[in-house]
C-alpha cells in the first residue's frame, strides 16, 4: 500500500519556521494502531490523516505517542494541503472531528480556523511545576492545559524545563506566557504529557490564550507569537464563544509512505 504524505511548516511563510506537522490524504480509515505507528514514525508532534465525506473531512491527529482532540497547527497545515496540494478546495472547508466541527477558510495567503474558545479559570500550581519551569512565582490558570502568567517576556525566553517533573501532571501540558513588547502577547507549551517536551506552535492553545489575553489588554483582536528556538506568528481573534486563529503555511516536502 502507498500513501501520500506532506510536511506542512504551519504558522510560517518559509520553511524551517512555524511549527512543521505531517499530512497524509486518506481514502478509508486505516486501524487506529496504523495510524498511531505512522505518526510514531514520522516523528512529529502531530501526523493529520483525513478522509473525505462529500463536503466534509473527518480528520484526526496524532503525536508520537497518542491521539489528540484538537490541534490548530496540523489543522493548518491540512488545509493548506487541500487547497494548494490536491483538487480545488471550497472557500470553506468543514473538518469533523472529536472537537465537533471546525471551520478553516481563505483570507488572502492566510487560512483562518474556526475553533470554540475556552475561559482559564483560575487554580493553584501542582507541586513542583513552576520549580520544574524555573519559575519563582507566577499566576496559574486552567482548562484542558495549565497556563503560567509571568510579567516579564524575557523570562518566557529563558525557560529551560526540567521535563521529567513536568510528565504526569493531570493536564494536556503547560503554556507559559506574557505580555509582549514586540505583539500582544508571547507563549511557550510544553506537552511531555503527549510525547511533546516543547510544541514550536501550538494553535490549539490560543483558544484558550486568546481570550485571556483577550479579558486583560482590553481588545479581542491579537497578534502573538510562540516558540522558543523555532517561533511562529498568528493572529487570533475572539467572538463570543470562538476564537479565530489566522496563519500562513509553506510545503516543506512531498512523499510516499510504503505499506
Amino acid at each position: 500500500m502507498k500513501l501520500d504524505i506532506y510536511q506542512v511548516d504551519a504558522f510560517s511563510d518559509q520553511p524551517f519556521g512555524g511549527n512543521p506537522a505531517a499530512v497524509c490524504p486518506l481514502t478509508e480509515w486505516l486501524p487506529d494502531q496504523q495510524l498511531q505507528a505512522i505518526a510514531a514514525e514520522n516523528n512529529l508532534s502531530e501526523t493529520a490523516f483525513f478522509v473525505s465525506r462529500g463536503d466534509v473531512y473527518e480528520l484526526r491527529w496524532f503525536t508520537p505517542q497518542v491521539e489528540v482532540d484538537l490541534c490548530g497547527h496540523a489543522t493548518l497545515a491540512t488545509a493548506w494541503v487541500l487547497i494548494h496540494a490536491l483538487a480545488a478546495a471550497p472557500d470553506m472547508l468543514r473538518f469533523a472531528t472529536r472537537s465537533g466541527e471546525l471551520r478553516v477558510s481563505r483570507n488572502g495567503d492566510e487560512l483562518v480556523m474556526d475553533f470554540p474558545a475556552k475561559t482559564p479559570q483560575p487554580c493553584a500550581a501542582p507541586a513542583g511545576m513552576l520549580e520544574a519551569l524555573g519559575i519563582e512565582n507566577a499566576e496559574v490558570f486552567a482548562t484542558d492545559d495549565y497556563i503560567v502568567q509571568v510579567d516579564d517576556e524575557a523570562l518566557v525566553a529563558a525557560l529551560a524545563p526540567d521535563f521529567s517533573r513536568l510528565a504526569g501532571l493531570p493536564k494536556r501540558g503547560i503554556a507559559v506566557t506574557a505580555k509582549s513588547s514586540r505583539v500582544d502577547f508571547i507563549s511557550r507549551w510544553f506537552g511531555p504529557n503527549v510525547g511533546i517536551n516543547e510544541d514550536p506552535v501550538t494553535g490549539s492553545a490560543h483558544t484558550s490564550l486568546a481570550p485571556f489575553w483577550a479579558e486583560r489588554l482590553g481588545k479581542h483582536r491579537l497578534s502573538a507569537e510562540q516558540g522558543g528556538t523555532r517561533r511562529g506568528q498568528l493572529t487570533c481573534e475572539v467572538k463570543g464563544d470562538r476564537v479565530f486563529i489566522s496563519g500562513k503555511a509553506t510545503l516543506y516536502l512531498q512523499g510516499t509512505i510504503y505499506l
